[in-house]
This record gives structure tokens, C-alpha cells and sequence, in this order.
């Protein structure tokens, strides 16, 4: 059972949240923004069950009463997760499982919530189709947007929610959790920490990962040899990250970290702030040799390769693209 008090960091988030529960006064409609890892799922469904709890204390949710039992094992009634079985979310997903259904009151609950965890993956047909019902939704009607891409949503959708931001984590906030909650030497969590950038989900995927310093080290071979590497090479490369394909978005962050370190030390070459510090040398010779711009088109590939990988398209050819934006 998650409860509040669990939840690491986003503590205004939470003190508004918990607010609107003692008072039971939520807002009909919320979007929840952040990347993905973020904790934006587990603040929503601690939310879903604070509204829900039974218990009369203070603190809600309880963990114990019936619903919060019922949200924990999944069976709660009134909270609905309305999860894409597709690409996108479509306009009849929309109208069957949140407009033709919250009609309905709830079954056991003061309220009903519907809980989409990937609302940027909605078509604009499905938006529009959901904004009837965000603009005049029944009193007990609560919908939760969660999205890694704000800029997906249409301003109509935007503009009649109540946003929360989540950012990024501190390094030592993420460390003090790695340490406490994982049998783990400071080190190996001083190190996911650093790499996670803020993204506590991140960073429990690094420490519960058992080739991570693989992943990293592999990483690293290519960036070093790419300028030298032929097209049989960067194949065999690409074959050997397609049998873990699973993960390659690790991959794609791990080359995003170390080309930040290339422009951060070319703006101020200063070595200290890079996450990378024991390639200094390498990471300087990258940033005399890259000018401002071919540093952005870089990490702007990178940014490609993921939309790519998540559109489904062809992994082989996503990647190839990607490290020939290295090579030119």
C-alpha cells in the first residue's frame, strides 16, 4: 500500500493533494507532468485512495480500511485505470470507458476517478471527445491525466485542469533511498543516484539492474569509436543492444548524460559538474572537436531515436539513424 508519508520529494505536490482529501474538496480534473519514472502513477493512486479511504483520522489513506484494500490488490470499483491497449488511446476508448460509464454513480465510494496514465498517448479525436466531460462532470467525477509530454495535450484539455509538476529529485534524496531501501554500499548508490538525474524510478531500475555498469561500459565504447567505426561495426553494436531491447532506452539516456558532460565542460570547462568525471579526458577531446551546434543536433537525435522506439518503429532503423548522427 502506498501511502503519502512513503512517497519520496514532491512535497508540495503532496501537501496540496492531502489538502484537498482532509477537506474533500478535490478538483474535478487534474494533469499530473513529469518523465517517466517520475512517481506520477504512485502520487495518483495514493490520491485515488485518500479520496476513497473510509477511515476517519487525519491521514488519509489509512492502508487497512476496505478500500484502500481494494486499491492496493486492484478491485477497488470506483477507481478506474484506463490503460491503452494500443499505440494510442482512441475515441471510442475514451467514450467507452470514461464518458458512457461516470454517468453511473459510484458503486461503494464518495467518488469515481479514472486514472489514465498515458493521456499523451490520446488521439485529438479522443481529447476532444473527453473535454465535454471535463468541462461538466458530474460532482462526484474525478479524472487523472498523467503524462511525460505536456505539449500533446490541446490548451482546451490543458486549460481546464489543475497542473502538477513533478520535478526532479535531489541527488542526495535519491541516495538516502537507495541506501535505506535497498541493501546496497553507498558507492553503487551514490552512482545510481548521479546517473537517475532526479528520476527516482530511474534510479531504482539502475540499482535493481545487474549488467547496469555493463549497459554504462558499453555506452561508452561506442561513443569513444564511433568517429572510427564502419557501418559493419555500428550494426554489430546495434545487434548486441537489440538483444536487450527491452532496455535501450537506458542506453539512449546514458548517451544523453555524457554529451550534457560534452557541452557542459565546452561552455565552462569545468570538470567538476560532469557525471561522467572519470572520462574528463575523452570528454574534453569531444567538446574541441563538436562546435555548439553539432552538440544540440546530437542530443536532438537522441530525443528522435526515443520518440522513434516509441511509435513501434523499426528498432534496427531507429538506432542506425541515431548513430549516424554520431558519425557526421
Amino acid at each position: 500500500m502506498f501511502l503519502f508519508s512513503e512517497i519520496m520529494g514532491h512535497e508540495e505536490i503532496k501537501e496540496h493533494l492531502q489538502m484537498a482529501i482532509r477537506g474533500d474538496m478535490p478538483f474535478h480534473a487534474y494533469i499530473f507532468h513529469g518523465e517517466v519514472g517520475c512517481g506520477k502513477e504512485t502520487m495518483a493512486r495514493t490520491f485515488a485512495a485518500g479520496l476513497q479511504c473510509t477511515s476517519e483520522g487525519f491521514d488519509r489513506p489509512c492502508g487497512v480500511c476496505a478500500s484502500c484494500k481494494q486499491i492496493n490488490s486492484g478491485n477497488q470499483p470506483d477507481v478506474i485505470w484506463v490503460n491503452r491497449e494500443l499505440s494510442s488511446i482512441g475515441v471510442d476508448d475514451i467514450r467507452e470507458k470514461i464518458n458512457s460509464s461516470i454517468a453511473v454513480k459510484p458503486f461503494s465510494s464518495p467518488y469515481k476517478i479514472y486514472i489514465v496514465p498515458e493521456a499523451d498517448r490520446m488521439t485529438e479525436a479522443a481529447q476532444n471527445a473527453l473535454l465535454k466531460t471535463i468541462e461538466e462532470p458530474p460532482e462526484y467525477g474525478i479524472i487523472l491525466l498523467l503524462t511525460s509530454n505536456m505539449d500533446a495535450l490541446l490548451p482546451t484539455i490543458q486549460s481546464r485542469c489543475l497542473k502538477m509538476e513533478f520535478r526532479p529529485l535531489s541527488t542526495a534524496t535519491i541516495e538516502k533511498y537507495l541506501i535505506e531501501n535497498y541493501d546496497v554500499v553507498d558507492y553503487r548508490a551514490r552512482t545510481s543516484a548521479i546517473f537517475a538525474q532526479g528520476n527516482l524510478g530511474k534510479a531504482i531500475r539502475y540499482i535493481e539492474s545487474e549488467d547496469f555498469e555493463e549497459k554504462r561500459d558499453k555506452v561508452l565504447r561506442i561513443l569513444k569509436n564511433v568517429h572510427t567505426m564502419d557501418i559493419s561495426e555500428m550494426l554489430e553494436i546495434i545487434k548486441e543492444i537489440g538483444e536487450d531491447k527491452d532496455n535501450a532506452k537506458d542506453y539512449i539516456d546514458l548517451m544523453v548524460l555524457w554529451y550534457r558532460d560534452v557541452l557542459l565542460f565546452k561552455a565552462t570547462k569545468n570538470m567538476n559538474h560532469l557525471i561522467f568525471q572519470s572520462e574528463y579526458s575523452a570528454i574534453s577531446e569531444e567538446a574541441n572537436q563538436r562546435d555548439y551546434e553539432k552538440i544540440e543536433q546530437i542530443l536532438c537525435a537522441f530525443d528522435k531515436a526515443k520518440l522513434r522506439l516509441k511509435a513501434n518503429v523499426n528498432f534496427e532503423v531507429a538506432m542506425e539513424l541515431m548513430l549516424l548522427s554520431l558519425k557526421q
